[in-house]
């Protein structure tokens, strides 16, 4: 099955592409209406609890996603998948989970967009870094010939310019910025939510023969990254609700931008994108059901812990 899977492209023509291209600048965009310079000053006060969040996405997540791999041994389109996806920045709709499940919603802003700005240089890094460790996926990465400096220019264009853009016609006109934010971002992301449901439909056939190991690894690897940053948050003795925001921080990915750069950069190489497509599908599910279980058990600050 290793070699099939690897040998497999998936179908998304380049129209498909440039719009989801399109709608993930959107989603930036839609969201860069709703920042302000404030808000990064705000993520400034509280520095330990941003620091523990931004170490557990962008660090943390990829370090044990590579010890993940090794430990069971996926395909090497798989593995590589996986590793683009602990290496994406936050998925924004982390931010509304936060908020469900009682958590430390400013914090989780601050992260989420921070992660976002980091992105533009960890993403390339992390992929091309861990990715290299390993003989198979090292052999796709260079099969490919991927330049880490090209997909830096790809993720800065696909997340920054919306987010300056954004930014900019928030400050010049905030009374046009508060009026278009809600529509704009719950239409885009509903508009991407389709994309990458679109990606897995397109492609059924595949995900049909390939998905049951793919939904299985998919599990385990959202589970592990909203435990493992719950579960540093708690060592570093954060409060319940800051902890709760730093576990969706690390467990909720930009799936859109990973499956952008699968297209991209990776020719939609099989693994990879039966991978991120579907965590883009599972990571719903799994905020959904974890904020509804934490809704119904308010945050209680434990003894010793911090907020900051």
């Amino acid at each position: 099955m290793g070699e099939a899977i690897d040998q497999v492209r998936l179908n998304f023509n380049p129209q498909a592409q440039l719009g989801l291209g399109l709608v993930l600048a959107l989603v930036m965009f839609g969201i860069a209406l709703d920042l302000r310079v404030a808000d990064f000053k705000a993520a400034l006060r509280t520095p330990r609890a941003l620091a523990i969040g931004l170490v557990s996405h962008h660090l943390l997540f990829p370090a044990f996603t590579f010890v993940l791999i090794l430990i069971i041994k996926p395909m090497s389109s798989i593995g590589l998948g996986m590793l683009l996806v602990s290496s994406c920045p936050a998925g924004h709709i982390s931010n509304f989970f936060t908020h469900r499940a009682g958590g430390n919603a400013a914090l989780s802003v601050s992260i989420s967009t921070l992660s976002t700005v980091g992105a533009m240089f960890l993403t390339p890094l992390n992929v091309t870094f861990w990715g290299s460790l390993d003989p198979g996926m090292n052999a796709l990465l260079r099969s490919f010939s991927l330049d880490p400096v090209h997909m830096l220019i790809e993720v800065s264009m696909l997340l920054g310019l919306p987010l300056v853009a954004g930014m900019f016609i928030a400050h010049r006109f905030p009374a046009l910025a508060r009026k278009v934010h809600n529509p704009m971002r719950n239409f885009s992301l509903l508009v991407l939510i389709g994309f990458v449901v679109g990606a897995l439909v397109m492609n059924w056939a595949f995900f049909r023969e390939y998905g049951q190991f793919v939904v299985v690894v998919v599990f385990v690897h959202n589970a592990l990254a909203l435990a493992g940053g719950y579960g540093l948050a708690r060592a570093a003795k954060l409060s319940e609700r800051d902890c709760r925001a730093v576990a969706f921080e690390t467990g909720i990915q930009n799936s859109g931008l990973g499956l952008v750069l699968v297209f991209n950069f990776f020719g939609g190489l099989g693994g990879m994108a039966i991978v991120t497509a579907w965590w883009g599908i599972w990571h719903i599910v799994a905020g959904m059901t974890l904020s509804t279980w934490w809704m119904k058990h308010p945050p209680v600050a434990a003894a010793g812990a911090r907020h900051e």
